[in-house]
């Protein structure tokens, strides 16, 4: 069972170059915007400024990736010789979506600290300073493509907080996880997932609580919600999203949406 692919048939990212060449002088971005970012430091030096986080100074070849909008600003001086190829990311059902939500607020990684990423990186930047035709639609294909190769690499490193993609990453856990992601609207069992993670019910159950940071039956709530949210914000009708995520009527759904967002479907859509 693909633990990755199911994830981003429902939540798949959206990239849009935006800069691509020499950069000199300062980039903020307030996080107020409905994006998130990735900033790929080719040559030269960046300084990265996080909210209350400590000044990065960047000095090799760097990957920044910002999954949901986050307050940040970039430097660079003259001297510098800062090669720098940005691109916003929209993941489908919004930045609050559950695959989404389950990243990192950021991650700066040394490029050659992510070698399954090398090929990708090295046509990007052919594209990005070679200045062929059709390049930004490549280049937008290629930031989506790094997306989904920098979810692997996340999945596969151990030591991450309590969530999804730490369960995911669980050798027990990531088939549960994913028969509840790809047939949501089963009613899954404790008993039924345990069997699935080769485990004794009550093992599971303390093993996925301590993962993922719920219990499985929250865990499916919450996931039904989140594609909820995403049907709603896509104009689907509430009849079908509950059939489809597992309610027996609209108006079960609207209370299981109320008890998890604090908001009906229709207040949280108006928001």
């Amino acid at each position: 069972m693909d633990r990755l692919s199911t994830l981003l048939t429902h939540f798949g990212v959206n990239a849009g170059t935006f800069h691509s060449g020499t950069f000199c002088g300062t980039a903020a971005y307030d996080g107020q915007q409905a994006s998130g970012h990735l900033h790929l430091l080719q040559a030269g030096e960046l300084l990265l400024k996080m909210g209350d986080q400590p000044d990065l100074q960047l000095t090799e070849p760097s990957l920044i990736f910002f999954p949901r909008p986050y307050r940040h600003r970039l430097f660079a001086s003259e001297a510098s010789g800062t090669q720098l190829v940005c691109a916003t990311l929209d993941f489908d059902g919004g930045a609050g979506n559950a695959l989404a939500a389950a990243l990192p607020d950021y991650l700066v990684l040394k490029l050659d600290e992510i070698p399954s990423l090398a090929g990708t990186l090295e046509w990007l930047f052919n594209e990005a300073f070679d200045g062929t035709c059709g390049r930004e639609a490549v280049m937008d294909r290629l930031f989506e493509l790094l997306v989904i190769l920098l979810l692997r690499h996340i999945l596969s490193t151990t030591g991450q907080q309590p969530g999804m993609m730490a369960g995911l990453a669980d050798a027990r856990l990531a088939r549960p996880l994913s028969l509840m992601h790809q047939t949501p609207a089963k009613a899954w069992s404790v008993a039924e997932l345990s069997v699935a993670a080769n485990m004794s019910r009550a093992s599971f159950a303390e093993h996925f609580r301590r993962v993922v940071g719920q219990t499985p039956v929250d865990y499916l709530v919450s996931w039904r919600i989140s594609l909820a949210q995403k049907r709603l914000r896509e104009g689907r009708p509430m009849a079908l999203i509950a059939e489809e995520v597992g309610y027996e009527s609209p108006s079960a759904l609207a209370r299981a949406f109320r008890r998890k967002t604090g908001l009906s479907p229709r207040e949280w859509k108006g928001n």
